[in-house]
């Protein structure tokens, strides 16, 4: 063989290396995340999720990529964004910020991994098939925010024991409305209490839901469990402060924001699970095999100043077991 010849050989060889080192390369997988929320809101929880992502192996712009589509508290948008993050060839899709987020993810594929933050109940919601053994193709965090709302009644009527009044407002675009209600309307009866239910999807109704309300001098607010009142915390904290009602929340972020109270599970470490769960799908385990977790620790969270302000002086009893008192 020639001289010239062989260089073009051994060139061509040279050439054609570089691609199939490239070919062998594992690609990079995009983790799909779907949100109820909007980014800004949910800014904290996201960073969780990236903790517990870390935790596996798996940095974001290292060796995973993180697709984020976020319905902002529209929940109707949901099932589109959805279907945008399947199209996009996603290895895992994350749903949170409500029951539509994750209904909406199990519609649009079933066949790849979902990892779901929920706040109720995942099995009657038709997610999986048990806690123990999903089955299928997705599970998660389950936070039992539903589960909670008549504990979280229970240290309301503790805070406000004279209040026979209690109102309720809960959003009617979500799929847990009539669960939610009927949770509290059985606590209110077994504390004897007058229950009011107020429903509110839009800031307007909000509002109005306020200024109807109080006309009944309710003794009490229960805040019901939602992606999208979470969103409205500044809003619901101002009206409690300008109508002077004693408001209970589901999440530390409102009283922190000026809210009364709040008892819940830890949202943060809920979507830490979720980032862990989603790592350790990346590395081979399948969702089926993967239990449901649930929280084993709640956080009762008090805000003194705002409680001076309604006139309320908190039970000592209360204080004693708060996780978090806010000065």
């Amino acid at each position: 063989m020639k001289r010239r010849d062989l260089l073009r050989l051994f060139g061509g060889a040279a050439l054609m290396q570089p691609f199939a080192v490239r070919a062998q390369a594992p690609a990079m997988p995009t983790i799909g995340f779907l949100s109820g929320r909007s980014p800004d809101e949910a800014a904290h929880l996201i960073g969780a999720f990236r903790q517990g992502l870390n935790e596996t192996g798996y940095v974001e712009g290292k060796n995973a990529g993180i697709e984020a589509r976020w319905a902002e508290g529209d929940y109707n948008r949901l099932p589109t964004l959805a279907s945008d993050l399947v199209r996009r060839h996603v290895a895992i899709l994350v749903a949170t910020g409500g029951t539509r987020s994750v209904l909406a993810a199990k519609a649009a594929t079933p066949t790849i991994p979902i990892v779901f933050v929920l706040g109720g109940d995942p099995v009657e919601a038709g997610v999986v098939a048990r806690l123990a053994h999903p089955g299928g193709n997705a599970t998660g965090v389950s936070f039992l925010g539903i589960d909670v709302m008549a504990k979280r009644l229970e240290l309301l009527h503790e805070l406000v024991p004279k209040a026979t009044i209690i109102a309720f407002i809960v959003n009617p675009n979500t799929s847990t409305t009539e669960l939610q209600t009927r949770k509290v309307q059985e606590a209110a009866r077994a504390f004897g209490q007058q229950l009011h239910v107020f429903r509110a999807g839009t800031d307007r109704e909000i509002d109005a839901a306020f200024a109807t309300f109080v006309q009944l001098r309710p003794g009490a607010l229960l805040v019901g469990t939602d992606a999208f009142f979470a969103e409205r915390r500044a809003q619901f904290v101002a009206l409690a402060a300008r109508y002077a009602v004693a408001a209970s929340y589901e999440g530390r972020d409102a009283v922190v924001a000026g809210g009364l109270m709040s008892y819940g599970p830890s949202l943060s470490e809920a979507y830490r699970q979720a980032g862990n769960y989603t790592g350790k799908i990346l590395n081979g385990t399948k969702p089926a095999n993967l239990p449901v977790l649930q929280p084993t620790k709640f956080e009762l969270v008090i805000n003194m100043k705002t409680a001076k302000a309604l006139g309320i002086t908190i039970p000592q009893s209360l204080v004693l077991r708060a996780d978090e008192v806010i000065e």
